[in-house]
């Protein structure tokens, strides 16, 4: 009866033209109806069938993902009317937080951030969309993708700004760490990142070792450059200091600052310093990666320091140093972070101008020059071999110690994306062997699996040493190991069997990069990729050859038995030796790898095969 009056009251009221929800008027039409209606019997449920409805369902969407969008107004842009550099690392870091958080389920603080470039300025009156989303968790720290872009919103036009990746980690009560739960990747992409951010990770780990590793094979002596028609500047008169009180804005629910926070303010004194050496108003284009070495709470003081550490043809590097005290200065300054910049000035045509030289002060200041022009080179190294997509790298990229870590990098993140590809089709199966296929716009890739009995740490050893893959692999004369850059990682110069209508035989300097499993569910790897050395220059009784990408993974299936895939994206000189074994007409590869498991099953228990490998 209740129904029915409230029902009746509302359609009086949409007759009056009052505006009712029409959520609400349709519950209300649907009581009225069923209680002047006899009630009807209840039918089965019918459900259409869309079309490709026995296809598996799409991956859920990611839990941890967040979008956050903002507008560009006056009071977040610098003198140009673009948005400050400050006030997009804050949004940054906020966006990447809610994401941490949201996975962890506790609070989490930034631990580090990878190199940024900036690939272009944003506007007043144009939105900053920001993606992030955890790629993978670790024990206690988690790594979160953040990808930037701008909307224009009177053309429509979309851009990309910059793409970075943090550290989080996840703090539990009193700043105790917390086990974080595991990562499942649902989608391709997502499946990539997973895999990839193992290598990621190990680089962050091995960064500062780069830098001494090539400041201890640089010449000692500080070589000042010399261009026509501009003085030195003295570095010292770049030398900024400021200091700020930390206020409950700008700290988390913890009362920690916020690390975007700090980051906007070391890139407000960077301006400064960068500022008073070209006397106009800089440009940042790129963050080089920095850890924070600790904390600062609300009511600290933090004091900021910038100098000019060196200034190359057309940019700078600015080094940044973040230190917080307490008001009563009970203890010494805490370090919280160091951070180093690279900025630009851009003339009116977009295009950056020639810089001033900096004249460093004799001591830490020759130190910081020396260093700033070794980050330079490691910047570069990074950015072309790491940052670069994979067709973008050249295949036999000059291998040197300053290099060594991101080549590695690359090698194995390139067969990670590789393995993690979802279009896979199997071609052609014999006995235990079978080989898959993967078509792309400019690559041909195949796979070959055969599962062996044999534990995975074992065939991951066997595999992993080519000095032994003449063994079972024909096509390979001989495999002398060049330099053992670490354990890890080896570069042998490999001999091949001539290729069919070749006269000469060919030969390869390999980078060989091996890795055991980050956590349970991942893979043994080795991967190939080709390299130069000024020692082994190509030769002309051999053809020298490349390979771009290839390698295996071997999944463990039980403690005996093994999964063990070769991957490879074959060159154009092997397109037709690859197309003849998939079509069937020959069954050399199936051949080859129905030894390889002869191989792995022979030496399993082989005691002298153990000490060979070692």
């Amino acid at each position: 009866r209740a129904t029915l009056l409230l029902s009746r009251c509302l359609l009086k009221m949409v007759k009056g033209n009052i505006i009712v929800p029409e959520d609400i008027l349709s519950f209300c039409c649907n009581g009225l109806q069923s209680s002047t209606s006899p009630p009807r019997p209840r039918e089965p449920e019918e459900r259409e069938e869309a079309p490709g409805a026995m296809a598996s369902p799409s991956p859920a969407p990611n839990p941890t993902e967040v979008q956050m969008s903002q507008l560009v107004l006056p009071c977040h842009t610098n003198h140009r009317g673009e948005l400050s550099t400050g006030q997009l690392l804050k949004w940054i870091d906020t966006a990447a937080c809610l994401s941490a958080e949201r996975h962890a389920g506790c609070p989490c603080v930034t631990a580090s951030m990878d190199d940024i470039y900036f690939e272009h300025t944003i506007s007043v009156g144009q939105v900053v969309n920001i993606k992030a989303k955890v790629n993978r968790a670790f024990n206690s720290s988690m790594e979160v993708g953040i990808q930037v872009s701008y909307e224009d919103l009177c053309s429509g036009k979309h851009c990309s700004i910059c793409k970075a990746y943090a550290t989080f980690v996840a703090q539990g009560p009193l700043g105790s760490k917390v086990r974080l739960k595991p990562l499942t990747p649902q989608t391709e992409e997502e499946k990539i990142e997973y895999s990839i951010a193992a290598e990621r990770r190990r680089m962050r780990l091995v960064h500062k070792d780069t830098l001494k590793d090539l400041l201890t094979h640089s010449p000692q002596e500080t070589e000042l450059e010399t261009r026509d028609g501009s003085g030195a500047v003295p570095a010292e008169r770049t030398r900024v200091e400021s200091v700020e009180l930390v206020l409950p804005p700008h700290a988390n629910h913890q009362g920690n600052t916020f690390g975007g926070q700090i980051m906007a303010w070391m890139e407000n004194v960077a301006t400064i310093a960068a500022s008073r050496l070209c006397h106009a108003h800089p440009t940042l284009r790129a963050i080089e990666m920095f850890h924070f070495r600790g904390p600062s709470q609300v009511g600290d003081r933090l004091v900021l320091k910038a100098i000019v550490n060196n200034s190359f043809k057309n940019s700078m590097e600015v080094g940044v140093c973040a230190e917080a005290y307490d008001q009563e200065m009970s203890v010494s300054r805490r370090h919280i972070n160091s951070a180093f910049m690279t900025f630009v000035v851009l003339d009116q045509e977009g295009q950056p101008r020639t810089l001033p030289m900096v004249a460093p002060e004799p001591g830490d200041g020759e130190r910081r020059y020396r260093e700033a022009s070794a980050r330079k080179k490691i910047r570069l190294d990074r950015k072309y071999v790491v940052s670069c997509k994979q067709t973008e790298v050249p295949l036999s990229v000059p291998w040197d110690q300053s290099n060594k870590v991101y080549l590695s990098y690359n090698n194995v993140s390139a067969l990670k994306m590789l393995v993690a590809k979802a279009n896979w089709v199997l071609a052609r199966e014999k006995e235990k062997v079978r080989m898959y296929t993967l078509e792309e716009d400019k690559f041909l890739s195949f796979r070959i699996e055969i599962s062996v009995c044999i534990p995975a740490g074992r065939a991951f050893s066997l595999l992993s040493n080519l000095r032994r893959r003449h063994e079972w692999d024909s096509h390979y004369v001989s495999a002398e190991l060049v330099q053992k850059v670490d354990d890890d990682d080896m570069i042998y110069h490999v001999v091949s069997q001539k290729l069919r209508n070749e006269n000469k035989a060919q030969d390869f300097v390999i980078l060989a990069s091996r890795r055991k499993p980050c956590s349970k569910g991942d893979p043994y790897v080795v991967a190939f990729r080709s390299v130069t050395l000024p020692t082994h220059p190509a030769r002309a009784e051999f053809t020298r050859g490349e390979t771009l990408c290839s390698g295996f993974c071997i999944w463990p299936e039980s403690e005996e038995m093994s999964k063990v895939a070769y991957y490879n994206q074959a060159m154009p000189g092997y397109l037709n030796y690859v197309t003849t074994n998939v079509a069937g007409l020959s069954s050399d590869i199936c051949s080859t790898f129905e030894a390889c498991e002869k191989f792995l099953l022979k030496n399993k228990d082989d005691l002298i095969s153990r000490l060979q490998d070692f």
